[in-house]
């Protein structure tokens, strides 16, 4: 297989850097873009290259952001304009490959192996970067490789407005020095093993027993062995390609600490409703429940079930995931964010009937479900609530506006 030419391109700071056309004032001072910190949705989302000085990261509380930075300014996040802007930039790539893969609204791949009429990979990624910046107004830092674990690097290893490029000469003097947990796919969890490993940099596990691997971390240790090795064969995929669907799920931070059982029916029972209306749009059906929760001291956790039949009826979904909230959440702590999610997701077309089940019950259950939905759609939200919702601290909870939309991936 002859040499592939991957492009990963990565708009600078991209909501933060969207607002400051909008906003010329906030331009030269340190800016985070954020959530509604009354409503304790304060995560910075995107900070520009003056509050970054400040060591203000991507995710930390804007509270914390501006003990930091007193006079931080903080914008709401305006995720039609990111849209808008995503949807040109991918209109640019488009004019290059049909193969552009997006990972996320600021983030896209691109092969232009076949490319060679507009010049080769460096020029190209040239060619874009100037495009970015006088037709959007933005910076972008692009990463040419031979392949997509490499490309991505690049984009990360200088920023803002830049090219770097790794190739199969210089990719260990560029690669094997970066840390291990700038490996795409490198998580908390696998950051911790690989401490424990002694595995500190991308090279040491380039230079790790395959064999020990394997055994510590599974297939995925053989995987990440080869990214760090430069073997990443992955296609970029084409702009035809629809990803399936694998986990449709809604979270939310709530208002309030949640201190019992009754705070977490309240609040988990609307985002399995949101959950099962998503599923039943999507023609999906789910296997398996997950939940997450996340403590007043940002610790997470999280569990997964199988639900007895697939379904997408709101009441199987809730009662099983408070059955694993119960068993998963033994901590005395005040509970700041939930989250639902459904997944090993099936078509409902290929569900087969289960003769120990009331089915007929089932079947009405659905649809109820779908008159509720209906009644919500042309009403909105609030105009049918569950009685046990109604005349709570928490009943204003609308799902509809918290929503975690389907991926590709979990």
């Amino acid at each position: 297989m002859s040499d592939r030419t991957i492009l990963h391109i990565d708009m600078n700071n991209f909501y933060a850097s969207v607002e400051c056309l909008y906003n010329p004032e906030i331009r030269n001072i340190p800016m985070v873009v954020g959530g509604d910190v009354e409503k304790r949705h304060g995560i910075v989302l995107s900070k520009n290259n003056i509050a970054k000085k400040f060591g203000i990261k991507t995710g930390e509380v804007i509270w914390q952001a501006k003990q930091k930075c007193p006079n931080l300014v903080s914008v709401k996040p305006n995720f039609e304009r990111y849209l808008k802007f995503s949807e040109m930039a991918r209109n640019i790539y488009n004019e290059y490959t049909d193969q552009v893969e997006s990972f996320g609204l600021d983030e896209c791949w691109l092969d232009v192996t076949r490319s060679s009429i507009f010049g080769n990979g460096i020029e190209i990624a040239e060619e874009i970067r100037k495009r970015i910046k006088h037709e959007l107004g933005i910076t972008a830092s692009i990463g040419v490789s031979f392949n997509k674990i490499f490309a991505k690097l690049g984009s990360d290893y200088k920023k803002p407005d830049a090219i770097t490029i790794i190739n199969k000469e210089n990719f260990k003097n560029i690669v094997w020095s970066l840390p291990a947990s700038d490996l795409l796919y490198v998580g908390k969890a696998t950051q911790k093993k690989f401490i424990n490993y002694n595995i500190k940099t991308i090279g040491d596990l380039a230079n790790a027993d395959i064999k020990f691997l394997k055994e510590s971390l599974g297939k995925w240790g053989i995987v990440l062995w080869s990214f760090a090795n430069g073997l990443d064969d992955s296609e970029v995929s084409k702009n035809t390609y629809t990803s399936q669907i694998k986990s449709i799920g809604n979270g939310t931070t709530t208002p309030v600490d949640l201190l019992n059982d009754e705070d977490v029916k309240i609040t988990l029972c609307p985002l399995c409703e949101s959950v099962a209306k998503r599923l039943k749009k999507a023609g999906l059906k789910a296997k398996t429940v997950q939940i997450e929760v996340r403590d007043c001291n940002f610790e997470s956790y999280s569990k997964q079930g199988k639900l007895k039949n697939p379904s997408n009826i709101s009441g199987e979904i809730y009662e099983l995931s408070f059955k694993l909230y119960r068993e998963s959440y033994k901590k005395d702590k005040g509970i700041r964010h939930l989250g639902v999610r459904g997944t090993d997701l099936i078509s409902e077309e290929d569900i087969q009937l289960d003769i120990f089940s009331n089915e007929t019950k089932r079947e009405n259950l659905e649809r109820l479900d779908l008159a509720v939905d209906n009644l919500r759609d042309r009403f909105g939200y609030f105009i049918v609530l569950k009685a046990m919702c109604l005349n709570h601290k928490l009943s204003g909870l609308n799902p509809e506006t918290h929503v975690i939309h389907p991926v590709s991936y979990f």
